[in-house]
C-alpha cells in the first residue's frame, strides 16, 4: 500500500487560506492551475486535492477559465459575471480549503474533521472577503466609460492569483504577511467604494426617477 506523501502543517493552512482567497478571484483558474501543477508532478499534491488533476476537470476548468477570462475584460459583463459567481466562488473557496485536509492528510490525526471544518470556514470567509472586494472595485470602473480600468484590474487578478497560489507553497510566512495586507488594503477598498457606488445610485435615482413616474 502506497505511503501518504507528509505535509508541512503551516504550508497546508497556507494553501488553504491561498484557494479560499484566490477563488474569490478566479476560481477556474485555481482549478485548474493547481490541478495542471499536480498533473504535471510539479508539486505533490494533498489526498483531497487530488481529483483536480483528472482529465475531466482539467478540461472543464480550462474552458470556463477561459471564458472567464474573456467576460472579466469586458465592462458591465464583468460585474454580471461576478453577480451570477456570488453563489458559486464562496461555496467552492470553502470546498478547496477544506480538501486541503482531506483525504488522509498526514497532519492532525484524530482531529482531521476538525480542520476540515475550520478550514471550509477561513476559506469561505477568504472567499468572501475578495469576491467582494472584487465585485466592488469592478462595479465602480464600470462607472467610467474608458475600457482600460477595467483591462488593467483584469489582469492585476490574473497575476495576482498564481502568484500567492505559489507564495504560499514556497513561503508560506511571507504568504500570511501578505495576505494580512491585501486583506486589510480589500476591505478598505470595499467599504470606500461601496460608498461610491452607493451614492452613484442614489443621484441617478434622484436624476431620473421623477422623469420616470410623470411619464
Amino acid at each position: 500500500m502506497a505511503m501518504l506523501p507528509s505535509f508541512d502543517f503551516t504550508q497546508l493552512v497556507a494553501l488553504a487560506a491561498a484557494l479560499g482567497w484566490a477563488s474569490g478571484l478566479r476560481l477556474y483558474g485555481v482549478v485548474f492551475l493547481v490541478g495542471l501543477v499536480g498533473a504535471m508532478g510539479w508539486l505533490p499534491l494533498p489526498p483531497g486535492l487530488a481529483v483536480l488533476q483528472h482529465p475531466w476537470v482539467l478540461g472543464a476548468a480550462g474552458v470556463m477559465l477561459v471564458v472567464e477570462f474573456l467576460a472579466d475584460k469586458i465592462p458591465l459583463v464583468d460585474s454580471a459575471w461576478d453577480a451570477v459567481h456570488t453563489l458559486v466562488r464562496i461555496p467552492a473557496g470553502a470546498a478547496l480549503a477544506a480538501a486541503v485536509f482531506g483525504g488522509g492528510v498526514s497532519v492532525g490525526g484524530e482531529h482531521a474533521e476538525a480542520l476540515q471544518v475550520i478550514a471550509a470556514l477561513l476559506g469561505g470567509t477568504l472567499a468572501a472577503t475578495s469576491h467582494l472586494a472584487k465585485a466592488t472595485t469592478r462595479a465602480a470602473a464600470n462607472t467610467s466609460p474608458e475600457p482600460f480600468s477595467n483591462i488593467g484590474l483584469s489582469l492585476l487578478g490574473d497575476v495576482s492569483v498564481p502568484a500567492m497560489l505559489w507564495l504560499s507553497w514556497s513561503h508560506p510566512v511571507a504568504f500570511f504577511v501578505v495576505l494580512a495586507v491585501v486583506l486589510a488594503l480589500m476591505v478598505a477598498l470595499t467599504l470606500l467604494l461601496f460608498k461610491f457606488v452607493r451614492g452613484l445610485l442614489r443621484r441617478l435615482q434622484a436624476r431620473f426617477g421623477p422623469a420616470q413616474r410623470q411619464a
